[in-house]
C-alpha cells in the first residue's frame, strides 16, 4: 500500500471513535478520512472516501459490524476490514474470518500499541490476529473439515441417542455409525463420545438451539 493509509473508523460510542481517531491520526502515514456511528453511515462513507482500512465495531444500532463488512467487500473487495469487538467467542471470530475481515481485535484486551501492529500488518497485505485468537482459529481450522454426515451424527450424539438409534435415524449400518464415531473422535481430539459433543459444542460445531 503506497502513500498514506486511509482510515475510515466505525464506532457507535462517540468516545470510543475519539480515542480511536486520536491514537491512529498521531501515526505516521495514516489518515482518518471519517468516522461513523452505525452502518448506514459507514456505507455512505466508504463510498465517498474508499478508504483502504476501516476498523469496524461488531455490535452497533441496526446491521452489526458483519453485515456491515459484507457489504463494504461487496462493493469494494479490496478494503481491508479490522473488526473491533467486545466479544471473543469462538463462533463470533470464525464468523468474522468467513465474511473476509483481515484483523480481529478485542476491546477488552486490545489495547493501542495492539490497534497500531494490526493497521501495519494489515496496510502491509497481512492479517492480523492476536496470539490466543489465532491459536483457536488454527483449532477451529482442523475440526472444520467435518463431513455432513459427521456433523449429523454428533447432532443425535448431542440429543443422547445410542448407536443403533443413530444408525436408524439415518438409515445407515451400525458398522458405519461406529466408524463415524471414529473419526469423529480423532478430528475432534476426544477420548470418547460424551467429550466428543462438549468439544463440538465448544468449537460452534453444535449449538444450544439446535
Amino acid at each position: 500500500m503506497n502513500g498514506s493509509i486511509r482510515i475510515l473508523i466505525v464506532d457507535d460510542n462517540q468516545m470510543m471513535r475519539f480515542g480511536l481517531s486520536g491514537s491512529l491520526a498521531a501515526m505516521p502515514g495514516v489518515t482518518v478520512v471519517g468516522e461513523a456511528a452505525n452502518g448506514e453511515e459507514a456505507l455512505a462513507l466508504v463510498d465517498e472516501h474508499r478508504p483502504d482500512i476501516v476498523t469496524m465495531d461488531y455490535k452497533m444500532p441496526g446491521d452489526n459490524g458483519l453485515v456491515v463488512t459484507e457489504k463494504i467487500l461487496k462493493r469494494y473487495p479490496d478494503t481491508r476490514i479490522i473488526l473491533l469487538s467486545a466479544f471473543d467467542s469462538e463462533e463470533d471470530i470464525w464468523k468474522a474470518v468467513q465474511v473476509g475481515v483481515r484483523g480481529y481485535l478485542t476491546k477488552t484486551a486490545g489495547n493501542v500499541t495492539e490497534l497500531l501492529e494490526a493497521v501495519k500488518a494489515v496496510a502491509a497485505g497481512e492479517r492480523y490476529f492476536p496470539e490466543i485468537i489465532a491459536h483457536r482459529l488454527k483449532e477451529r481450522q482442523k475440526v472444520s473439515g467435518l463431513s455432513s454426515r459427521e456433523v449429523e451424527v454428533l447432532k443425535l450424539l448431542a440429543a443422547g441417542k445410542s448407536n443403533q438409534e443413530i444408525a436408524d435415524s439415518l438409515d445407515i449400518a451400525l458398522e458405519t455409525v461406529k466408524s463415524h464415531l471414529l473419526n469423529l473422535r480423532s478430528k475432534l481430539g476426544a477420548a470418547d463420545r460424551t467429550q466428543a459433543v462438549v468439544i463440538a459444542y465448544e468449537k460452534g460445531i453444535l449449538h444450544l438451539n439446535e
